[in-house]
């Protein structure tokens, strides 16, 4: 019998994983025109996501706060909280921007794929899990946003 290389027997645990997500849609408290989806349009949009991908979303959570500084978003750092009582092991959000444009907040949130209480970050396109290539376009994502902040 052949033994899985040990990255298989880890994506496959985290697949058998079931996920509970917590939707988190923000938007930054900047002028309307600037943002890219209302913060109700985000919510309908991945709610039929959620719908379609038969994911389980156990509460929806709504912020109007700029993202820029680390732990200054009271809804994010209660979510952030959350997982870490195991309440939530996913999230489900617009784009990985909507999480963090900072790099304190996007290190909270690879730190919890790494202690593996956060299973998968959920975007309109994309999904992360606890592999290295998927944390690293993670953190590239998010210092992009951080960069376009910064300037």
């Amino acid at each position: 019998m052949q033994s899985l290389p040990t990255q298989e027997v880890q994506t496959q645990a985290i697949q058998e994983t079931k996920i509970k997500y917590c939707l988190y849609a923000r938007k930054s408290t900047e002028s309307e025109e600037r943002q890219v989806l209302s913060i109700d349009s985000q919510v309908k949009e991945m709610l039929q996501i959620a719908e379609r991908d038969g994911l389980e979303i156990v509460e929806i959570r709504r912020e109007s706060h700029s993202a820029k500084d680390s732990a200054q978003r009271p809804v994010f750092n209660e979510l952030i909280e959350d997982i870490k009582r195991e309440r939530f092991n996913g999230i489900l959000t617009w784009a990985p921007d909507r999480l963090s444009r900072n790099a304190g907040d996007l290190g909270t949130l690879v730190d919890l794929m790494d202690q593996k209480l956060l299973v998968e970050i959920r975007t309109y396109g994309q999904h992360f899990k606890n592999s290295p290539n998927e944390k690293f376009l993670l953190m590239m994502l998010g210092s992009q946003a951080k960069l376009e902040n910064d300037n």
